[in-house]
């Protein structure tokens, strides 16, 4: 097995919605922002290859929205999936399968791209199977208020449209090495990844753990639909991940690739940090 970060640009985010309840006095001296409040974070993929097999983790934002869109978000750096992918030696069609953690726009946004005329919209990995969990669809296409805006349609519909579709009904060895639990806090049904490399667990965290910086248990996001259970989910995996020595490895922390926890007189720490590489 060969595990590639995917690079596919960074977003900004308000640095008061991604750490919640936690005032910026605190959470400024862990991660920086800048005059606006606004926090640069990653949008970080993995591509695990493991025979034939090609599975992408999550797919970034795409470019298909329009410019008022991505002005909200103040896209920045040079890389892009596509690029990122070449970089490896490796096009999008040659992803046998894609693994949506959940359907927000950051991270199923490049799933799908316009056709060739711009009429309407092909799945962007036409040889892969998508996979996501049940629940995460069902609410992903049924949204409540509160999350609608990032439940995009044209990052949805076109991928069961074009029969690529495969739902998760729960925790689960999806492939050899690599299994995937379903967590609720962040939205319903999101399915985090534990993969089974070099000897080591590597654990993508999607938006279960956004970043290093959420790592204390009560830095939860206020995107998070039920930060209470964020609270518990957390709670649970942190000391798991401690005792078995989990990597840790980021979508969002543009700073810290991976890492490791421990469990410290006042909870649980960051170990060390370090790129995925060094695994």
């Amino acid at each position: 097995m060969k595990l590639y970060p995917i690079n596919t640009g960074n977003l900004k985010l308000d640095g008061g919605a991604m750490f919640g309840v936690v005032p910026k006095v605190i959470w400024g001296k862990t991660y920086p922002s800048d005059e606006n409040n606004l926090c640069n974070w990653s949008m970080r993929c993995l591509l695990i290859v493991e025979g034939d097999r090609k599975i992408l983790i999550d797919c970034g934002i795409g470019d298909k929205q329009t410019e008022k869109f991505f002005s909200n978000y103040h896209l920045n750096g040079d890389d892009t999936l596509e690029k990122s992918l070449a970089v490896h030696g490796f096009a999008p069609d040659d992803i046998t399968d894609v693994i949506l953690t959940h359907l927000h726009f950051d991270h199923a946004g490049g799933a799908v791209r316009w056709n060739a005329d711009r009429t309407g919209y092909d799945v962007t990995f036409k040889n892969a199977i998508y996979w996501t969990s049940r629940q995460q669809w069902e609410w992903g296409t049924n949204p409540n208020n509160r999350e609608k805006a990032s439940f995009l349609k044209e990052n949805i519909h076109p991928i069961k449209e074009k029969g690529r579709l495969e739902l998760i009904d729960g925790d689960t060895e999806l492939f050899p090495n690599v299994s995937v639990r379903i967590f609720n806090g962040h939205t319903d049904g999101q399915v985090i990844p534990f993969i089974l490399y070099k000897g080591k667990t590597i654990v993508y965290m999607a938006d279960l753990l956004p970043s290093a910086a959420h790592i204390p248990l009560p830095w939860v996001m206020s995107y998070d639909t039920r930060p209470l259970i964020t609270l518990k989910e957390k709670e649970a995996f942190m000391a798991e991940a401690a005792q078995n020595g989990y990597v840790l490895f980021f979508e969002h922390d543009l700073y810290r690739e991976c890492c490791t926890v421990e469990i410290a007189e006042k909870g649980i720490k960051m170990k060390e940090s370090f790129a995925l590489e060094m695994v």
